[in-house]
């Protein structure tokens, strides 16, 4: 099992315990076809949704785990649009619409499961009265309006490659006044523009870069071994080819991976770190190659930049000069419909062709 895979599943198994009976029994069902990931991205919405019960009285429940399935059975319609308003426009942390759509069809997973699937020791369902059947979730998130979104936001053209000399030279020219920045950035400067470059250059998710150990590194073929969303066999991992710049980048970044961040012999991870203190290097998190991404990201201008938006940047850029099934294979997409949005983002001929007068 892969670095994140295992630490979602410590705390799937951890968070798990703090749900009613049949949630757990729930997740038992779903864990050969869903990640780890996923399901943990369940247990925090039933979470969210028990808390709501509970504190509108429509529990008696003194904490989430005892929350029985007859209180589920008789909630009403206007229970729902109220739990749909919560989500809405709660002070603390109001949820867009795409957050909406997937919280709910997360209880419509489990109420589904419950009155359909699971059997009590007469064979009846679990849940006699499924209230989340009568909820529409309608598709939120279409390729087109995904594109226009992204619109301005990713790398483009020339941009890929400055944002990867920003990286190494640019950053140090900002900071230059500020001692503690300008020492980090000393520091990790060829691993930090290494992980962009390899991202610009090959489309992976930050996850797989996580997940890289340096024996996944094929650097005669310019190829990476990555462990795919949505791929439950842990014994395979995907082939997935990079490009000239990135493979400059990796040799760069290797020379000093070991006496840079003390890197011991037990540890395999590609991209490391040396916390503060720390005699030992270690993998790094994906929460600091996100936190590292965001920070350049605004001194460089882009703002609304983020690591994920490196790989839709790559796509775009790789979609200009190939086919969508290739972009969909080399992305690691399980249909092309999500491919589509790089289509969107690429093609003109909608806005050719509005100008494009009739001919006399």
């Amino acid at each position: 099992m892969n670095v994140q895979k295992e630490q979602d599943r410590k705390k799937l198994d951890d968070k798990v315990l703090t749900m009613p009976w049949y949630v757990q029994q729930f997740i038992d069902y779903k864990l050969p076809d869903l990640s780890p990931s996923t399901l943990l991205e369940y247990i925090r919405d039933y979470e969210t949704f028990f808390n709501w019960l509970r504190a509108e009285g429509l529990s008696a429940a003194p904490d989430n785990g005892k929350v029985t399935l007859e209180e589920l059975e008789v909630l009403r319609m206007e229970d729902v649009v109220s739990y749909r308003l919560y989500l809405t426009t709660r002070r603390e942390s109001a949820n867009s619409k795409i957050t909406v759509s997937r919280k709910l069809s997360s209880m419509r997973s489990l109420f589904h499961y419950l009155s359909q699937i699971a059997e009590d020791d007469n064979f009846y369902p679990l849940l006699k009265r499924n209230i989340m059947a009568k909820v529409e979730i309608k598709r939120i998130h279409k390729p087109k309006d995904t594109a226009a979104k992204l619109k301005g936001k990713i790398l483009e053209e020339d941009e890929l490659l400055e944002f990867i000399g920003y990286i190494m030279d640019g950053y140090a020219k900002d900071v230059v006044n500020n001692k503690q920045a300008l020492h980090a950035h000393e520091l990790n400067k060829e691993r930090d523009a290494c992980i962009a470059s390899l991202i610009l250059n090959s489309g992976l998710r930050v996850s797989e870069v996580v997940n890289l150990d340096v024996d996944d590194l094929d650097m005669n073929n310019k190829m990476l071994y990555v462990y795919r969303k949505g791929n439950n066999d842990e014994t395979f991992k995907t082939p997935v080819y990079f490009r000239e710049q990135a493979k400059d980048d990796l040799a760069q970044y290797l020379t000093l991976r070991q006496s840079r961040y003390k890197v011991p012999k037990r540890e395999k991870a590609l991209f490391a770190a040396l916390p503060n203190g720390h005699q030992e290097g270690g993998r790094m998190t994906k929460r600091a190659i996100q936190a590292m991404i965001i920070k350049y990201a605004k001194r460089f201008g882009k703002p609304y930049l983020t690591v994920h938006k490196l790989r839709h940047s790559f796509a775009t850029d790789y979609y200009l000069q190939n086919d969508i099934y290739k972009t969909k294979e080399q992305l690691g997409h399980a249909s092309t419909e999500t491919t589509e949005v790089y289509a969107h983002l690429t093609d003109k001929t909608m806005s050719e062709a509005i100008e494009r007068r009739l001919e006399p």
